[in-house]
């Protein structure tokens, strides 16, 4: 069912109702389809969804993560991470090494194994992107992306949703 009513907000800002309840839904099936892909991508390498949204984490940190920041980053307790660590670690994923900025702390990294598996997942995201988006939208739909992901950010953090996401609703 789609929802194409059209707020005092919408038109304030003026919103395309139709076209916003589009993009949402259209981001709600790709949702569905990257669990799904995820999920069966993890599993023909051994590995579940998590791990390897932690592997994807790590293959863009080059300098590595405290195992604090992967706890936030996956929003696992401490016990959850040390397991998704030591199970990534025994499998030659990731490795720790000592954190040069705190010697109580160490640094987690992608093995070339890890880079491997994070390479062979992305193909498929690759591909499904150069597949179903033109080139010359490529940019604009990154920087979109970039201004949403942000937003939901804000929402995510302790303080909540600003004022004006919860005016639409």
């Amino acid at each position: 069912m789609t929802d194409t009513t059209t707020t005092a907000t919408d038109r304030a800002r003026g919103t395309d109702a139709a076209a916003l309840s589009r993009v949402l839904n259209a981001y709600r099936l790709m949702q569905v389809h990257h669990a799904r892909v995820l999920t069966r991508e993890s599993a023909a390498r051994g590995l579940n969804a998590t791990d390897a949204r932690f592997v994807f984490f790590l293959s863009v940190a080059e300098a590595g993560v405290t195992p604090k920041q992967a706890s936030e980053y996956l929003a696992l307790s401490t016990g959850a991470t040390t397991n998704l660590v030591d199970r990534l670690v025994d499998r030659g994923h990731i490795e720790r090494r000592p954190n040069p900025e705190d010697r109580r702390s160490v640094l987690l990294q992608l093995t070339p194994t890890g880079a491997e598996t994070a390479e062979q997942i992305g193909v498929v995201y690759r591909a499904a992107f150069e597949s179903g988006i033109p080139t010359e939208y490529l940019v604009p739909l990154a920087r979109a992306f970039e201004q949403v992901a942000a937003r939901l950010g804000e929402c995510a953090s302790a303080d909540g949703c600003p004022d004006a996401v919860h005016a639409a609703g």
